[in-house]
């Protein structure tokens, strides 16, 4: 399992963050490896994934998750879709001096993501229950974050009340983005697409950076 000091999957993880901008101390490493076994054991009675082997796991939900951890801007974060806390509980591990607040509608999910951040004593975490375009903070996140959440005019339109002019939108897609960009609705902005290599994963992923200016 998980979390023995200098193992070997301690190891490739460190070094593979690494690859990707990310640099773990061991005792978010260890952190990590541990949100890993609970999802391995809550996976078995709770089909919180469709992914099921630890490696791939490994490689598909922390590896994923923190490629986009150095676009990641500000003190707070909102973490949209985020299901089994993914990429959210990865995000909150290796900034723990930013607020994250991790959103879905799934009971089941949620329940999971509540028990792994009492369980990794996460002060950063709140998981939420809600749907998320039913929400109107009183105050935007600094970024919002979704992983394969919805096309982007949907994505935008549910997030709009989280976000502020300075609010950054992190969208977590697949290779190709062409279409989904032409339809980008006023006034949002594309600050930037970026090409995500994950080590572990043979496909491509693509990240959008979008804003919505100041009127």
């Amino acid at each position: 399992m998980g979390g023995g000091a200098q193992s070997a999957e301690q190891v490739r993880l460190v070094r593979d963050a690494a690859v990707l901008g990310v640099a773990l101390d061991d005792g978010q490493a260890q952190r990590l490896l541990r949100l890993l076994d609970e999802l391995v054991r809550w996976n078995r009675s709770y089909n919180l994934t469709s992914i099921d082997g630890r490696d791939a796991m490994l490689t598909h939900h922390l590896l994923d998750s923190l490629s986009i951890a150095p676009f990641v801007t500000g003190a707070t974060l909102a973490d949209v879709g985020t299901g089994a806390g993914f990429p959210g509980l990865p995000l909150a591990i290796a900034a723990p001096g930013r607020q994250c607040t991790l959103i879905d509608s799934n009971n089941k999910k949620i329940r999971f993501v509540a028990h792994a951040t009492r369980t990794l004593g996460l002060a950063n975490v709140t998981p939420l229950q809600a749907r998320v375009e039913e929400l109107a903070p009183a105050v935007p996140y600094d970024t919002v974050v979704a992983r394969a959440f919805a096309p982007l005019p949907r994505l935008l339109a549910q997030v709009e009340r989280l976000c502020g002019p300075g609010t950054r939108v992190l969208a977590m897609k697949g290779a190709r983005l062409d279409e989904e960009m032409r339809e980008l609705p006023a006034p949002w902005q594309a600050l930037g697409l970026h090409e995500l290599r994950v080590p572990g994963i043979d496909a491509v992923r693509t990240l959008a950076v979008l804003r919505r200016p100041a009127v």
